[in-house]
């Protein structure tokens, strides 16, 4: 078996561990100032934060480069309007309200969490073909 666990850099790892609990109900398992892991209702992991420039990683030295250049982070969810009415609570920077996305068929709706990545939050499909 092959997982994934996403990691992105964070400017503060507490205030965007928040914001991702608040936002999609997921709960911190692991870490501390630097590093969090948070994981869905079903203890998966969802994603991963850490500080910029902790740990010399070479992707996450750089604070002032654009977060997420290239990268959306896409969530399939069957609470997907739990999600939005979440974040709609916390003001977030919704970039796409929901609306049906002709190519996958499905609901859907983007926003910006609190470093700029760009999120997509559908409702949970299959890939087909």
């Amino acid at each position: 078996m092959t997982k994934i666990d996403p990691i992105i850099a964070v400017k503060d790892v507490e205030v965007s561990s928040k914001w991702y609990q608040q936002v999609f109900g997921f709960r911190r398992t692991h870490g501390g100032k630097e590093f969090a892991v948070l994981v869905s209702e079903n203890d998966e992991i969802s994603l991963c934060l850490h500080q910029w420039g902790e740990h010399e990683h070479p992707t996450m030295k750089n604070p002032n480069i654009t977060p997420g250049n290239g990268l959306i982070l896409y969530f399939r969810t069957e609470n997907m309007e739990k999600i939005r009415e979440n974040a709609g609570k916390l003001s977030c920077a919704i970039e796409e309200d929901i609306h049906l996305n002709p190519n996958s068929t499905k609901k859907e709706f983007s926003l910006r969490d609190p470093d700029g990545y760009y999120l997509t939050i559908t409702e949970f499909h299959k890939y087909e073909g």
